[in-house]
């Protein structure tokens, strides 16, 4: 699945998620989400080297955890990433298969996560990753065939606009807890 994807960096949490609730939407309940990052041990930021992430679930504490894995892809020249995401039985297999395959881990990352469906393939996030002091929210719009990127990421970003947020974090979680990767 092809998707749009643009994250900004809150002001202010509070004052985001009233402008929002202002607006008859609300967030729905806390989740937990934990993932493992892993890139091909040639991995070049730029190049169109996948992504694999696997990610534990819960969204709530009598239920069993969720395991997947996501393979991504950032294609830069159209702003577009391609997503899979798989359901997984056994975590220790699938990243043992992981890393059989070459690739190497370069990141965890956990965040508190709360989610709005903003529309038919339209998903906002309000996220806070642990160890980072802000709060961040994402936009993913999926991209359907005969849709402009460009035009999408523009109505996304109008949006956030609208919301009074306009300060686009266009690295990866990974990027803004460690750096820059490769």
């Amino acid at each position: 699945m092809k998707k749009v994807v643009v994250k900004m960096k809150l002001k202010n949490r509070e004052d985001f998620e009233n402008r929002l609730t202002s607006l008859g939407m609300d967030f729905g309940a806390i989740y937990w989400q934990h993932d493992r990052v892993y890139v091909p041990r040639s991995f070049r930021r730029g190049g169109g080297y996948p992504r694999l992430i696997m990610r534990t679930e819960m969204k709530a504490v009598d239920r069993p955890a969720k395991y997947s894995m996501i393979l991504k892809r950032h294609i830069e020249d159209s702003n577009v990433e391609v997503v899979d995401e798989t359901k997984v039985v056994s975590y220790t297999e699938a990243a043992n298969i992981i890393l059989q395959l070459g690739f190497k881990q370069i990141a965890e990352i956990s965040r508190r996560r709360q989610e709005i469906r903003m529309g038919e393939g339209t998903m906002m996030y309000l996220d806070k990753i642990e160890g980072v002091q802000n709060y961040y929210s994402k936009i993913e719009a999926d991209l359907n065939e005969g849709d402009s990127a460009g035009q999408l990421r523009d109505e996304v970003l109008k949006t956030f606009e609208s919301l009074e947020e306009k300060n686009e974090a266009p690295e990866t979680y990974a990027e803004i807890l460690f750096g820059r990767i490769a």
